[in-house]
């Protein structure tokens, strides 16, 4: 297939429509669908029974599980992972009787953020970096980076680490620290940044191994 690099694995269950692009080591496993126009990133992962629309742009290192389809007019950077039956959508007030094919609305999922198992993430927003959106949450409006989404609708309830740890008060108060990596951050203007490393910097390969169970920092 022009434009899929040789290592990519597709699943002989499995269809891609061409021309697309998909980078070095993607896997795509049972029962998916990929349509034409899509752009798909180095080392991603599709799971079973998922879709992906014409002329979406999917980053490297996306982890996608089962059954979740992507709908044209989504955009997901570097590092994204989708966890199980999540939905995304690309039109706000659809209705069978009205064609809105040219009216897709766009929902950006920015760098490393994470969408939780059948939460519902509303058309026309931006997800930022490093955001955590707990399981069976609906967003609905843009969400700041490194924010924690809980409930329905999903109202902010915390900051969550690269590491995807609620982040924690120093003795200052003023910075908070990853329990899990270490990594300080801080709150300025209502903005989240991390001050050991930049947002658009790779984990150095030694923080990029989990080292045990979320429980285990849950109680420190």
């Amino acid at each position: 297939m022009n434009g899929v690099a040789k290592s990519v694995f597709v699943h002989e269950s499995s269809y891609v429509d061409e021309p697309v692009e998909i980078g070095e080591n993607t896997k795509i496993w049972h029962f998916c669908h990929i349509l034409p126009g899509c752009k798909i990133g180095e080392g991603c992962s599709f799971g079973q029974n998922c879709m992906v629309g014409p002329y979406v742009k999917i980053g490297n290192n996306v982890k996608v599980q089962n059954n979740i389809s992507i709908y044209a007019g989504v955009e997901i950077e570097d590092d994204v992972f989708l966890g199980p039956s999540c939905v995304l959508t690309n039109v706000t007030n659809p209705r069978s009787q009205v064609v809105r094919k040219t009216l897709y609305e766009k929902t950006l999922l920015r760098r490393g953020c994470s969408i939780g198992a059948n939460a519902t993430i509303v058309c026309g927003i931006t997800v930022g970096r490093y955001a955590f959106i707990g399981a069976g949450a609906v967003v609905h409006s843009d969400v700041p980076d490194y924010a924690l989404m809980l409930g329905i609708p999903a109202k902010q309830k915390g900051w969550m680490s690269r590491h995807g740890h609620s982040l924690q008060a120093s003795d200052d108060q003023e910075i908070l620290y990853c329990p899990e990596s270490g990594l300080r951050y801080c709150e300025v203007n209502g903005l989240l940044r991390c001050l050991d490393l930049n947002e658009d910097s790779p984990l150095p390969p030694e923080m990029a191994q989990g080292q045990q169970a979320y429980h285990v920092y849950k109680k420190l």
